[in-house]
């Protein structure tokens, strides 16, 4: 079995910063892309930053020059570092990984349990 678990969520004031960890558990031959979803109350999930295994990275356009990902594959670990946060980055942040659990080419995607982040304005 594998399990994601965050960490690093809470409160802070607007422009403040937090950083976001992620490990992954388990049964784990190699992880492929690495991300961070959120959603907001009564608001759909949606991306907001991606890192693959060749540290290629994507960006929701909202969090541009905000947000950093970057991953340590020596443990499994992704994080989110945020900065200049906003009342409307206010979310639940969830983990997401996309990870093979032996050589064949099956690939899983997990989500871990979600940490909530609220910016006050």
């Amino acid at each position: 079995q594998v399990q994601l678990v965050e960490s690093g969520g809470g409160l802070v004031q607007s422009g403040g910063s937090l950083r976001l960890s992620c490990v992954a558990f388990g049964s784990i031959f190699s992880i492929d892309a690495m991300g961070w979803y959120r959603q907001a109350p009564e608001k759909q999930r949606e991306l907001v930053a991606i890192i693959t295994n060749s540290d290629s990275t994507h960006y929701a356009d909202s969090v541009k020059g905000r947000f950093t990902i970057s991953r340590d594959n020596t443990k499994n670990t992704v994080h989110l570092q945020m900065i200049s946060l906003k009342p409307e980055d206010t979310a639940v942040y969830y983990c997401n990984a996309i990870i093979a659990k032996d050589s064949s080419a099956a690939r899983f995607q997990y989500w871990g349990q979600g940490t909530q982040v609220t910016v006050s304005s």
